[in-house]
């Protein structure tokens, strides 16, 4: 598996979709369609992505550790 970080490539908005789908073997749209499903019920999902955006280092940062 790989790790999680927010790939430049296949970005929508912050790319934290499309890290989550590398990570977790998923396609982007996938992660993004379960996204936008998940906010039609109650909770923190919108919070929960806006800490993953800050939280998620991006692709160079993530390789220039590894």
């Amino acid at each position: 598996m790989n790790g999680l970080y927010r790939p430049r490539d296949g970005r929508m908005i912050a790319g934290v979709c499309a890290g989550l789908g590398r990570r977790f073997g998923l396609s982007a749209g996938t992660v993004r369609l379960l996204a936008v499903l998940s906010c039609l019920l109650p909770g923190p999902q919108f919070v929960v992505y806006l800490v993953l955006w800050v939280m998620l280092p991006n692709e160079d940062r993530y390789k220039a550790h590894v």
